[in-house]
């Protein structure tokens, strides 16, 4: 027995509220308040600073993700997202994406706050998130190199191969970007792939537990 399809609604929708959102912050000009007061502050988190008016301290990660820097920003994310968002959503669910999304956009916070807890530049983008329902797409689609015979231990071996090419990737991206490297919220990244890594295979099970 197949499980019901999910209409592939979110990824769209909420690409579009992201969207709508910087047009409307960069056409009043409120780009880098906007910044400020819905970004992600490690040093507000480590209570070394205090901004006010400002999105309370547990929901930035979240806020963070609706806040992008310039039209190349939000443009290539948003691509990025709607491609991979796509493609999880028809496979794993509407609610499993929403969930990723969400979990990606706080681990990669956690990540970014363990690197530089005293860090007071608003780190800003969905990127993080992205990065989550980037690593279950990878799992999803990719192919597999195989390892060893042993389908459980190759499936594992074969996230450590995608995590490691991942470092890689955002460690030559940091270092080609020089110092503006220090913005790409590089721990973020990886932190938000792994998450989604960890996730894909549960939400996976979830999805056809009944099939």
């Amino acid at each position: 027995m197949n499980a019901t399809p999910i209409p592939r609604n979110a990824t769209v929708l909420l690409a579009a509220v992201i969207a709508l959102l910087w047009v409307v912050v960069a056409l009043v000009g409120a780009d880098e308040r906007a910044a400020v007061l819905m970004g992600f502050v490690p040093a507000r988190l480590t209570g070394l600073i205090d901004i006010s008016p400002a999105v309370p301290v547990i929901l930035m990660p979240l806020t963070a993700t609706l806040v992008h820097g310039g039209l190349f920003h939000v443009g290539f994310n948003l691509l990025i997202f709607l491609w991979c968002g796509t493609m999880v959503e028809r496979s794993l669910g509407t609610g499993p994406l929403l969930l990723l999304f969400a979990v990606g956009a706080y681990v990669s916070a956690m990540a970014q706050l363990a690197f530089d807890p005293a860090a007071m530049v608003p780190m800003i983008g969905a990127s993080g998130a992205i990065s989550a329902i980037i690593g279950a797409y990878s799992l999803s689609f990719g192919k597999p190199k195989q390892f060893v015979n042993s389908r459980g231990l190759n499936r594992a071996l074969n996230a450590v191969w995608l995590l490691a090419a991942w470092i890689a990737l955002q460690l030559m991206t940091a270092f080609v970007a020089g110092e503006e490297g220090m913005l790409l919220a590089t721990p973020a990244h990886i932190g938000g792939f792994i998450a989604g890594l960890l996730m894909e295979r549960p939400l996976l099970m979830w999805r056809y537990r009944r099939a």
